[in-house]
């Protein structure tokens, strides 16, 4: 059992090379054993490239070892023709005798189907090696299919006294370190997507790119009701997409789609639609009341709470929330809490 776990904690590794870079497909990491050692290895590198089992048999030199070794996969082979072919129709050709399975996959096209071919064809095959761990890394992945909706993370800073912004402001402002800044354009780049309400757009005027990072920007998106923001806004560049959330109108127009949703239902309405637009992933950046908006309505999965040593005294108070720890550390200046919703 325990070098089983050791192969999967190597597929685990393995697959989060994938973040930022796969989605909508989950990260997936494989290797192939032959005497307790690996002689095969690979992860899923980018959408619509080879899967995690096809470049680790790849990687395997003397395919002959194939039809005595085992295949650690961190998730269930796929069955299905979608950008590649099914993998499990691979491990079957190459007559792999044995596959430890990290999680079974919940996407339709899968969900167990692939362990059943497996077996069907002979191959032992032994499920939940490491199931938490697997489920945790792809969790965006998991909760878009078995939900039926985006993963949530709401994130912002807030002062030593519980502001995120000063009051009247009229310049953007930017309260956390350097550290903390650099911090948050890696996560942009994990995510597909990041949002904020008409306000923020408007008093901050961000980009909501990723600069600090080389990898693809995540979709933004802005909630504007009776479409007040003006198209001169840095969110409207062709740097990336945008959606524009309102009440007007549905139109595309170069990388700017206005989506006409109904706002006496706005969270449903907002993460229907990202449903719709296959986005697994989410992250809230602001304001205080969108922000707000999805605590009390009870959708959201993860908190990242900056405080820093600044004291505003007045302003914009910061949003209340309640949910579990799960970690704390200090990010240049700055407290960065990671909050769950239990």
């Amino acid at each position: 059992m325990q070098n089983r776990e050791i192969f999967m904690k190597k597929c685990l590794e393995l697959a989060k090379k994938g973040m930022g870079y796969v989605s909508p497909n989950p990260m997936v990491g494989c290797v192939v054993v032959f005497n307790d050692e690996i002689i095969g290895e690979g992860y899923h590198n980018l959408f619509g490239n080879a899967h995690a089992e096809v470049n680790a048999i790849e990687n395997v030199k003397d395919k002959s070892l194939l039809k005595n070794a085992t295949l650690y996969v961190n998730l269930e082979p796929c069955v299905h023709f979608g950008k590649t072919p099914p993998c499990s129709d691979l491990i079957i050709k190459h007559k792999i005798p044995k596959v430890v399975i990290g999680s079974v996959d919940s996407f339709s096209e899968v969900a167990g189907k692939g362990i059943e071919e497996m077996q069907n064809s002979g191959i032992e095959v032994i499920v939940g090696v490491l199931e938490k761990e697997s489920r945790e890394l792809n969790k965006r992945f998991f909760t878009f299919h078995e939900k039926k909706r985006s993963y949530v993370i709401l994130k912002w800073a807030e002062s030593i006294d519980g502001f995120i912004a000063p009051k009247n402001q009229t310049v953007p402002f930017w309260m956390t370190s350097n550290e903390s800044k650099k911090l948050v354009h890696q996560w942009r780049s994990e995510e597909d997507a990041i949002l904020v309400g008409r306000i923020t757009a408007e008093k901050d005027n961000p980009s909501l790119t990723v600069r600090e990072a080389e990898v693809n920007n995540p979709i933004r998106i802005v909630i504007d009701k009776d479409l007040k923001l003006s198209t001169d806004l840095n969110l409207f560049n062709t740097e990336a997409k945008t959606l524009i959330f309102n009440s007007i109108k549905s139109v595309e127009k170069d990388t700017n789609k206005f989506i006409k949703i109904d706002f006496n239902n706005l969270i449903e309405s907002i993460l229907q639609e990202l449903y719709k637009q296959n986005i697994q992933s989410v992250i809230i950046e602001g304001g205080s009341k969108t922000l707000q908006s999805f605590i009390d309505t009870n959708m959201w999965d993860e908190a990242r709470i900056f405080t820093t040593n600044k004291t505003l005294a007045k302003g914009v108070k910061s949003p209340t929330i309640e949910g579990e720890i799960i970690s704390e550390d200090k990010i240049g200046e700055d407290e960065l809490e990671i909050l769950c919703n239990e």
